[in-house]
């Protein structure tokens, strides 16, 4: 029997899934598996004679920090393979491609795995406080004027959502100055500060370094884990000076001084 073309292409439709159809049926399920676990008391047992009483003044865990990372990857399809893949234990909320297309992969109030073991003045758990978003880039090239501009309306959007504070928009590396390095260098700081995400510094052409000035103790205020300053030093130069070399000048240190009065 012969089946007319139409019939045979939505038959082929049909059986034809989503790419990632069974990952999404996973989260489903583990959202669902978080949600059980809320509901119950796991202390009750353990604390003998105690009494749960529900209070009724409580709310989500909110969003205080955006951090940005380059996916050092060869393309989005690959990141969202990597964070679709039990065993790579990496995720972020949203994904950015080179064309402006946005992926969201987790609810902005549940924990992603994108920081690792990083600090940001006293927070020492940036993944329970943050939202991660992985900009597709190798590491070396330049950021697209597509995906800035879809960065920038996720940003607009967070901040809007969760107020979360001008300062608290870094990268990873500003986090982890040690481990990591992006956003790579090309990442434009300077634009996300102007559209009040993060903050940049004014003209130093005037500028008197005081003599007592200490660059680690500014560095510190900023937010920078200074155990190793070195490292401390060229995070700050990746994100503020577009520069990776290690050590500061007087005018770098003008630069430093300028950044530092905006956290105080």
């Amino acid at each position: 029997m012969k089946y007319p073309l139409c019939i045979f292409i939505i038959f082929c439709l049909s059986c034809t899934k989503p790419p990632y159809a069974s990952t999404n049926k996973m989260y489903r399920q583990q959202s669902k598996q978080l949600a059980e676990t809320i509901k119950t008391y796991p202390l009750e047992d353990s604390l003998g004679s105690s009494t749960f009483v529900g209070t009724i003044n409580f709310g989500l865990r909110k969003p205080n920090f955006v951090i940005i990372h380059h996916t050092a990857q060869n393309s989005c399809e690959q990141t969202l393979k990597t964070f679709t893949t039990k065993t790579s234990q990496v995720s972020a909320h949203y994904v950015i491609c080179k064309d402006g297309t946005i992926h969201h992969m987790l609810n902005d109030y549940m924990r992603a795995w994108h920081a690792g073991s990083g600090k940001w003045g006293n927070d020492a758990d940036i993944n329970s406080s943050s939202i991660g978003i992985e900009l597709d880039n190798n590491g070396f090239e330049a950021f697209t004027p597509e995906q800035i501009n879809s960065l920038l309306k996720v940003l607009a959007a967070l901040k809007k959502q969760y107020n979360i504070p001008q300062p608290n928009f870094i990268g990873h590396a500003d986090i982890a100055p040690t481990r990591k390095t992006d956003p790579n260098v090309q990442f434009p700081w300077k634009q996300l500060a102007e559209n009040g995400f993060g903050y940049w510094y004014d003209d130093t052409t005037n500028v008197a370094l005081p003599s007592t000035f200490n660059d680690v103790q500014a560095l510190r205020i900023i937010g920078y884990d200074v155990k190793d300053t070195t490292a401390a030093i060229i995070a700050f130069k990746r994100h503020w000076l577009l520069d990776t070399v290690p050590g500061l000048d007087a005018s770098k240190y003008k630069v430093l001084l300028q950044v530092m009065k905006k956290f105080e």
